[in-house]
């Protein structure tokens, strides 16, 4: 992995990141860990294996997505109930027919993004939450229930409202008590605004000009941050060390090996399956047919996710390789774009040397 090692550096040296975590496994076994560049470029402090990244919209898949998994398989939810049967509000409304899948193939009518934050900031933190709901309530459909997709944030603020009644707790407290703690992970977890950040390795995220300072140990999404820290669409934290875990046990699950019995192998491979119509899975996204982030090599049968703040990971179910990409790009700021045009480089790399090395062949 020389080569790869190479693209990393220079990525620090040319400024697409800060710094970053790259983590490549093939089969379940770690073949590349490295830390590279700075967690903090005005502190200084270097990063590790162990700093724990804002992993943005690996939210959706890791957290939202586990959590309604974990919903169906305790018989609580199904896939084909709609926000109208579920959450009173709705009734009666434009979107009171969206089903639960809609939601997580992003084909709900929902718009991609609104600046929520705006107007919750302004209002007193113990009644933001509702009031973010109400704008969800009244938020205009801009397509047809299930005739579009458009990635949406919104609908995975939707979906966590959902968790939250049916699991009547909140969603980090689900998750936690239901999947992380039972894997053992230890770093991976929610971080409510109001609360201390725990003592650990935080990547710095962006200087906000709204919070008027640099972000660190705090969930970088605005909206998420306006209502406390946890949402469906954002603020989960973790390792790339921790994601790895969760996806090897996702990804020996769907392949009928040995695993913990968290998830349901029946129910683990209907999420994991490539929806044609959608052109997604359920919760989880699929390599663009051109310009995909994951490059050219991966096959068809792969899943992943990008965040934000820089992070990533992509998961080949044929060849059980995967790659977790966690970086700061946004530090100092989110106009730098430039890791855009290098995550295709990098995963290509790492799978062209999959193919030139024989000790590592898949």
């Amino acid at each position: 992995m020389k080569h790869v090692n190479r693209l990393m550096k220079d990525a620090v040296a040319n400024y697409v990141f800060p710094g970053g975590v790259l983590l490549v496994s093939l089969d379940r076994h770690i073949v590349f860990f490295e830390a590279y560049g700075d967690a903090n470029l005005f502190s200084g402090r270097k990063m590790t294996k162990e700093t724990v990244f804002d992993l943005a919209s690996l939210t959706k898949p890791l957290a939202t997505t586990l959590a309604v998994m974990a919903l169906i398989q305790q018989s609580r939810l199904t896939l084909k109930e709609n926000l109208g049967s579920i959450l009173p509000l709705f009734k009666n409304t434009d979107k009171e027919k969206i089903r639960v899948e809609n939601l997580l193939y992003h084909n709900s009518g929902f718009q991609d993004y609104r600046p929520y934050y705006e107007a919750v900031k302004k209002i007193e933190p113990g009644k933001r939450k509702n009031a973010l709901r109400e704008f969800l309530i009244k938020e205009p459909l801009i397509h047809p229930i299930g005739h579009q997709v458009v990635y949406s944030d919104l609908g995975f603020m939707v979906l966590c409202w959902v968790i939250e009644e049916v699991a009547g707790i909140r969603l980090d407290r689900f998750v936690t008590e239901i999947i992380y703690r039972p894997l053992g992970l230890k770093k991976m977890f929610f971080l409510p605004v109001d609360k201390k950040p725990p003592v650990a390795e935080f990547a710095a995220t962006e200087k906000c000009p709204w919070r008027g300072k640099l972000l660190e140990g705090v969930v970088h999404d605005d909206n998420a941050y306006s209502v406390g820290g946890i949402e469906g669409h954002a603020g989960l934290f973790g390792t790339a060390g921790d994601v790895f875990d969760l996806l090897s046990e996702l990804m020996a699950v769907y392949r009928g090996s040995v695993s913990t019995g968290i998830f349901d192998i029946d129910l683990t491979r209907r999420f994991l399956s490539l929806n044609e119509q959608s052109g997604r899975a359920l919760g989880f996204d699929t390599p663009s047919p051109k310009g995909s982030s994951c490059g050219r090599y991966f096959s068809k049968r792969t899943l992943g996710h990008l965040g934000f703040t820089g992070t990533s990971f992509w998961m080949d179910l044929d060849r059980a390789i995967v790659v977790i990409l966690l970086t700061n790009r946004i530090h100092p700021s989110r106009d730098n774009n430039r890791i855009k045009a290098f995550r295709p480089k990098l995963h290509d790399a790492v799978m062209e040397n999959f193919a030139n090395d024989r000790s590592l062949k898949c």
